[in-house]
């Protein structure tokens, strides 16, 4: 399970130390992939790997889409021995990664944000958290 919110910059090659508590788990590879509102999805590559194997094959031309863009952006790594891996630019793009980075456990899967936007996100998002009932988390 990803827990938490961390705050590492990108260096100059494109490269985000991924925070340290996840290390071991991360440390057999990682998945980053597109995810939505502008954000990056970072899967331990077991659990990419499980999440492609458990997708039916599409029925439906939104399911096609989305199976595209989600596999077509997916890239693979391993972590250096300092949990360092680099964001490929196309991704780095999508995301409007610049500098200052937000890394948030999303239970099964990390996120990588552009510091500003996941600001802006989660001041968006304060209010309907608040209101919202614990059903949201069974959904």
């Amino acid at each position: 399970m990803f827990l938490g919110t961390h705050t590492p910059r990108l260096d100059d090659k494109g490269r985000l130390i991924l925070p340290a508590k996840f290390r071991d788990q991360l440390s057999g590879g990682v998945v980053i992939t597109k995810g939505q509102e502008r954000c990056l999805f970072v899967f331990t590559a077991d659990a990419f790997a499980a999440k492609a194997a458990a997708q039916d094959e599409p029925t439906t031309k939104a399911a096609r889409d989305y199976r595209r863009i989600f596999f077509a952006s997916a890239f693979d790594e391993v972590p250096d021995k300092t949990g360092r891996v680099t964001l490929p630019a196309g991704l780095r793009s999508y995301a409007g990664l610049q500098r200052d980075c937000v890394v948030i456990g999303a239970n099964t899967h990390l996120e990588i944000w552009d510091a500003e936007t996941w600001r802006t996100y989660e001041a968006d998002q304060e209010q309907a958290f608040a209101e919202q009932e614990e059903v949201a988390l069974t959904s």
